[in-house]
């Protein structure tokens, strides 16, 4: 029988190749599952230093690819990018405002049961307290709902803001229901408040109460008529400010 030469012995193919492509697919299919565990565990430390050791290893493995920069997961102590900013609102025209609110609000100005001024915190409906309530109560005459409606209604046309300000005189007040004129102030402002959100469909969202009792006078407290100024509550038109978008 003819033996065969060393040769011929280096020259035959090897059938145990396909063991390469084998433990090539088992590494990756481990390393799938340890991915899917690590995420079903909820610790994203762990799953990046995994991605991380798969990614150096599959490089090791295909060495003759072209080499890609590493795009794995962000690390959760990098800083997010700033929230885009919302567009700033348009200027209002508080002159054409002004106009607006004395055409619907006429003949309660005409009794000087309203006043809307300019001033330099902004334009001020002052709602005075013998048009809109009895004395050193909290509770709104039949004849205020329709006026405060009206005024609603102009604001929201707007997308304004509003804060409602309580305002007294300086004489003291204690009744059952009131002990100071603190809690006089607070209650008005929150009667009108309630019934612009509640009657007039004011957004909740953009308004707010204040009540400051006799700390923010406008005229003398030592006449009739410098405290029938101050008992009052103060309809504060607010611009609304630029707003931060969340992030998606």
């Amino acid at each position: 029988m003819r033996r065969s030469s060393r040769r011929e012995e280096e020259a035959a193919p090897s059938h145990d190749r396909w063991l390469l492509s084998y433990a090539d697919f088992v590494t990756l299919l481990l390393a799938v599952f340890i991915v899917l565990f690590a995420f079903s565990r909820g610790r994203s430390k762990s799953v990046q230093t995994v991605s991380a050791g798969i990614h150096s290893g599959f490089e090791k493995l295909s060495a003759h690819d072209d080499p890609k920069p590493d795009t794995g997961p962000t690390d959760e102590n990098n800083p997010l990018p700033p929230a885009p900013v919302m567009p700033a609102p348009l200027p209002v025209d508080t002159t054409q405002l002004k106009t607006q609110l004395e055409g619907v609000l006429g003949d309660a100005i005409d009794k000087h049961e309203i006043v809307v001024q300019q001033t330099t915190e902004g334009l001020i409906i002052s709602l005075r307290d013998f048009g809109f309530f009895k004395s050193g109560d909290a509770t709104l005459l039949p004849g205020a709902a329709e006026q405060l409606r009206k005024t609603a209604h102009v604001l929201m046309d707007h997308h304004l803001e509003l804060r409602v300000e309580g305002h007294s005189d300086n004489q003291p007040i204690h009744t059952p229901l009131f002990q100071s004129n603190w809690q006089l102030s607070s209650a008005r402002a929150t009667s009108v408040l309630t019934l612009l959100v509640d009657d007039a469909g004011f957004p909740p969202d953009k308004i707010s109460v204040a009540g400051y009792g006799p700390y923010r006078p406008v005229a003398d407290n030592a006449t009739p008529e410098g405290r029938g100024q101050n008992r009052r509550v103060d309809l504060v038109i607010v611009e609304p400010k630029v707003k931060v978008a969340p992030h998606p």
